[in-house]
């Protein structure tokens, strides 16, 4: 057992994890950090980073690193609708570009960042049990590789656990706004199949199908169907992976001249907010609050959640605000940040086809730069969906397609 007295304790240190620890670190705190994985190692993820998180990395002064990696960026998003496409940038002057890095290679920067920064890192390290007093958690009891027990005490722990998290099910966090798993999804990576600094979508009848760079000049290539589908696709996953693709034949003639360069993964998740922060606990990234990869959202979203957390962390350990208040800060400025993209993401996981409505919007957008561009930084969440279909934008988009004389024929419905 150890005497030490840590001011947090953070369980799991990928995307949401080694940021806290490293921020409370860099702040001058002493941190534990601790992971059952051993780094580099790969884990399920999109590994999409949007301009949000690249900026992220920028403030952090771990983006070089990344790019010192070979990882390609992505400058165009493009959206095939069928009948129309929309392409634009997914980002701003100040960061414009996204970058999709394996998670061997990010969550590793990411650790070792950490530990740079003075936080304490243990890899293979198994948290048993969460220690209470009380309601009050106070600690963790687990094992390394030597399996022998070890007690650690902190004001803090913070549980970047994920899905499952150790943290969340021990104190119970209350999970609100919830929405039933929506798509179920696969995905490989695959060479000989360059796609020239793009990410592209394509929406299907019932089917969703995208493509990005990453990595070793490989692509990953993700389709989805529908969650009630899981059961029936599973089986055969290559099969229904490839039906997906052949419904695109352009691209599909792609992939068969490429080569499959890894096995196929994937799962579906649920969709929920939790509670994240009580007496002697938080919660960040998706161990407080996860939505349907179809938007790719996870990495920024850990980003950010990791940036707030610490600052209500920093402002309650030295006295600046109370914790319930630093920490319901972090909790409203989280939810306000992302409820719209949480809808928009769900109404997107359902693979059903845009209502008449949006469509309409959708196809006067297409040949719009603004309004590609604009749709482009919704996907990316450098702006919000709330913003983009709002009347005032709806009501532009729209007047300038008929200004630029498209009619009913030319994709804007009448």
């Amino acid at each position: 057992m150890s005497a030490r007295q840590y001011d947090a304790i953070v369980v799991g240190a990928r995307c949401a994890g080694s940021p806290t620890a490293m921020l409370l670190a860099r702040r001058g705190y002493e941190v534990l950090l601790v992971d059952r994985a051993t780094f580099p190692s790969d884990t399920i993820s999109t590994h999409l980073v949007h301009p949000p998180g690249v900026a992220a990395l920028r403030r952090w002064g771990l983006l070089d690193r990344l790019l010192a990696t070979g990882c390609p960026p992505i400058h165009t998003y493009v959206f095939d609708f069928g009948p129309f496409t929309l392409a634009g940038a997914p980002g701003t002057a100040e960061e414009p570009l996204a970058y999709a890095p394996r998670r061997t290679v990010l969550d590793e920067i990411l650790v070792d960042a950490a530990s740079k920064a003075g936080a304490e890192v243990r890899q293979e390290f198994t948290v048993d049990e969460i220690l209470m007093e009380g309601a009050r958690v106070v600690g963790i009891r687990g094992h390394g590789p030597g399996k022998l027990p070890v007690t650690e005490r902190a004001r803090v722990v913070v549980g970047a656990d994920g899905l499952r998290s150790l943290v969340a099910r021990a104190v119970n966090a209350e999970q609100y706004n919830e929405k039933a798993p929506l798509l179920a999804a696969y995905y490989t990576y695959w060479s000989g199949l360059p796609m020239d600094g793009c990410f592209v979508d394509w929406v299907l009848p019932n089917r969703g199908m995208a493509a990005w760079p990453t990595h070793d000049d490989l692509t990953l290539v993700i389709v989805g169907w529908p969650f009630a589908e899981l059961s029936a696709r599973r089986n055969d996953v290559e099969s229904n992976y490839l039906a997906v693709v052949e419904q695109v034949p352009a691209f599909a003639e792609r992939v068969r001249a490429a080569r499959r360069e890894e096995r196929f993964a994937g799962m579906p998740v649920p969709n929920y907010f939790r509670r994240p922060y009580g007496p002697g606990w938080a919660l960040v990234g998706d161990a407080g609050y996860n939505k349907d990869f179809i938007t790719a959202q996870g990495i920024s979203d850990a980003f950010r959640d990791a940036e707030l957390c610490a600052t209500a962390l920093d402002e309650s350990f030295s006295g600046t605000h109370a914790f319930e208040d630093a920490m319901g800060r972090y909790q409203s400025t989280r939810d306000r940040h992302v409820l719209s993209m949480y809808e928009f993401t769900a109404e997107l996981a359902t693979l059903q086809p845009p209502p008449p409505e949006l469509e309409q919007v959708l196809a006067a957008a297409q040949g719009n730069p603004e309004a590609m561009d604009g749709f482009a930084r919704t996907a990316a969440g450098v702006i919000s969906p709330a913003e983009y279909f709002s009347e005032a934008n709806v009501a532009r988009i729209l007047g300038m397609a008929q200004a630029s004389g498209k009619r009913a024929g030319g994709g804007l419905r009448a």
